[in-house]
């Protein structure tokens, strides 16, 4: 399938959350509503000229999405020119593979298109600084990061690492 055609195949934010009716919903839905980006990330979300559209290969079971895909839900509210399509990872897996390392599609993977469906680049699973604290090993540190990056304490560094890959 090609990228145009798994972007239309995709559903809504409220879909997604719509697939839970229980604590998956609630815990993706009270990270949404406590988003509340600092005025120079809001500037720098509502400056998107161009329409961006972002596929999403996530799973409402999944704590980094109940955790990451609110944050591109909330960039959408606040500039029309984003849209998002969520779509499974099961059956979708040779679709992802291609932007993960060791072809094991992670969750959530972002990919990021223009308008006329050309790669701009990707997001997979965790932000950027969660990601460095792993690869030190120390896991004192890691288990602080993970409890914080839990909590929703890096919403705006998946936010940064988002709008570094769109270069605004």
């Amino acid at each position: 399938m090609d990228s145009k055609k798994m972007f239309h195949s995709g559903i809504s934010f409220q879909d997604f959350v719509n697939m839970d009716e229980d604590s998956y919903k609630e815990k993706t839905l009270e990270v949404f509503n406590s988003i509340d980006f600092s005025d120079e990330f809001v500037e720098r979300i509502k400056s998107i000229d161009k329409n961006i559209k972002i596929l999403i290969c996530a799973e409402i079971w999944c704590p980094d999405c109940m955790i990451n895909v609110p944050v591109v839900e909330k960039m959408k509210k606040m500039n029309k020119k984003i849209e998002i399509s969520i779509v499974n990872r099961e059956g979708n897996e040779e679709f992802f593979k291609k932007f993960s390392k060791d072809e094991k599609v992670k969750i959530p993977t972002f990919i990021f298109y223009d308008e006329e469906f050309n790669l701009l680049g990707t997001f997979i699973e965790r932000p950027r600084i969660v990601k460095e604290v792993y690869r030190t090993g120390n896991q004192t540190n890691i288990i602080v990061t993970m409890r914080k990056y839990r909590k929703g304490e890096y919403i705006e560094e998946t936010l940064k690492d988002i709008l570094d890959v769109l270069k605004y």
